[in-house]
């Protein structure tokens, strides 16, 4: 398998509930360094598996959904513990449905996996992987 990966940040703010989260609860702030990778069998006609820009810039484009924003106020994760876990599906999520869609050419629809990391730290990071669906046009 081929992986091509990039990286951007974002900055949030957001709180979490349930006593499992301690002074969590109250209202904090974190910087997520995000690594997307980017999976398919095979190279295309050019040698690469996605143009690094376009998917860079794709990156960045998601990202900008939530940074400077508080998640807490945000009304498609209203209600949800944005936790680190939660927010690198919810970046899968977003960059998946947007490669569905196009974002990223062809060979956007030659991939067959995302994984996306979230570093709260340069000690602790989650991430969440999965396949896409193959192209059906």
């Amino acid at each position: 398998m081929f992986t091509v990966i990039v990286r951007d940040r974002f900055m949030i703010a957001h709180s979490f509930s349930g006593e499992a989260f301690g002074p969590a609860q109250r209202l904090h702030g974190a910087t997520y360094v995000v690594d997307a990778a980017f999976q398919r069998p095979d190279l295309n006609l050019d040698g690469v598996v996605v143009d690094i820009a376009a998917a860079g810039n794709l990156l960045s484009a998601v990202l900008g959904e939530f940074n400077f924003h508080n998640l807490d106020d945000l009304p498609a994760l209203k209600g949800a513990n944005t936790t680190t876990e939660f927010m690198a599906k919810a970046v899968f999520d977003r960059l998946a449905a947007r490669i569905g869609e196009g974002a990223l050419g062809d060979d956007g629809h030659a991939l067959t996996g995302l994984k996306v990391t979230l570093a709260e730290s340069d000690v602790a990071w989650a991430a969440y992987e999965g396949q896409l669906p193959p192209r059906t046009a």
